[in-house]
């Protein structure tokens, strides 16, 4: 367990950050937000230079207040969506060009341009500019990307305007490999960072390769620095990378799977389209202090998606949210009473009991 103390206030850890892409949960206000027990929130970069952009932000008092977020906010730096761009970027040593997805106009991130922006977004968290090595790739590609953004976080350290309760944070690269990962790490441990992420990963490689790929990075990091691993996952996903020393997750499954009308529940996982719903009057979860749960029934979620009600996916989403923060402050007490691994095993015991076709 841990506690990071920041400029918007505390993050314990292990935890969760729901993912606002755009400056907002798709389908919550922040309140709601804020009931699920979401302690901080992710902006993107990349989506936010390009709309609202980061003037526009600032003069409306940073994303914090733009977005009525008092809390913690971290912001990704975009790396993603670098890989995702190829064939609407053009990368070289200083930075990379690329052309809107949204209307073709052309811009540049640079490590510096980058840290201005994050600057003007008023980020608690920053995310050093890196390259998200695609998979596959071969050896030689992933090397070179590596390399590429070692070099960048080097220069995003020296952009970055440290202030108190800010963090800037270096991002592990390397693709699969152990070699490629570990000179990763000594070179961001060389430069020095607040708190150290893992990325590339949970982008087609499968469980296997990123837990053998946790295992053998994340006994290097520096251990007074929080781990944080990008992009992941599932609770299964998430409760093995605890195991490992993983502080930090975000993911899209929980919001995603609530448009989807895929509920995570302490039953199992279901698809509330699904017509043995249709005349269930009991609550989706029982537990769950979620108002999809506690004000309305698994009938009424499943005519909502049938009906193609707004609705049906803001509750759903709501609900995911809340499972997710659920898990997240079992695992901490479990820590603290020195009682995780049981419980680690109790819950793996359960979701092999489970259905999770329905």
């Amino acid at each position: 367990m841990g506690v990071l103390h920041t400029a918007h206030g505390p993050i314990e850890t292990p935890a969760f950050m729901t993912v606002g892409t755009a400056g907002t949960v798709k389908g919550m206000t922040a309140d709601a937000v804020r009931s699920t027990g979401g302690q901080c929130v992710l902006g993107n970069t990349y989506h936010l230079m390009l709309r609202p952009g980061p003037d526009r932000i600032a003069a409306l008092g940073g994303l914090h207040q733009f977005m009525d977020w008092p809390g913690p906010i971290l912001t990704d730096s975009g790396g993603f969506q670098i890989m995702s761009l190829a064939a609407l970027r053009k990368i070289d040593r200083e930075g990379v060009t690329f052309q809107s997805h949204t209307d073709g106009s052309r811009h540049r991130l640079t490590p510096a341009i980058c840290m201005d922006l994050q600057h003007k977004f008023d980020s608690t968290i920053t995310m050093v500019l890196d390259e998200c090595t695609a998979f596959p790739v071969t050896y030689e590609a992933a090397e070179a990307s590596m390399d590429m953004s070692m070099r960048w976080a080097a220069l995003s350290k020296q952009s970055f305007r440290p202030r108190p309760g800010y963090a800037l944070f270096g991002i592990v690269q390397g693709g699969v490999h152990t070699d490629l990962r570990l000179r990763s790490v000594a070179a961001l441990k060389d430069i020095g960072f607040d708190g150290y992420a893992v990325g590339g990963l949970a982008v087609g490689e499968g469980q296997a390769a990123m837990l053998q790929t946790l295992d053998a990075t994340v006994p290097h990091l520096p251990t007074e620095a929080p781990r944080y691993l990008m992009g992941v996952g599932t609770p299964d996903d998430i409760l093995r990378a605890v195991e490992r020393g993983i502080d930090m997750f975000d993911c899209v499954i929980p919001t995603r799977a609530g448009r989807t009308a895929r509920a995570y529940t302490t039953a199992g996982i279901f698809n509330l389209r699904n017509a043995r719903f249709a005349d269930d009057p009991t609550p989706l979860d029982p537990g769950c202090t979620c108002p999809g749960c506690t004000k309305h029934s698994r009938a009424y979620l499943h005519h909502l998606f049938r009906t193609g009600e707004m609705l049906g996916p803001m509750l759903l989403t709501w609900h995911n949210l809340t499972y997710y923060q659920y898990l997240m402050k079992n695992i901490r007490s479990a820590i603290a009473a020195c009682e995780f691994t049981a419980h680690a095993g109790r819950l793996r015991l359960a979701w092999a009991k489970q259905d999770h076709s329905q």
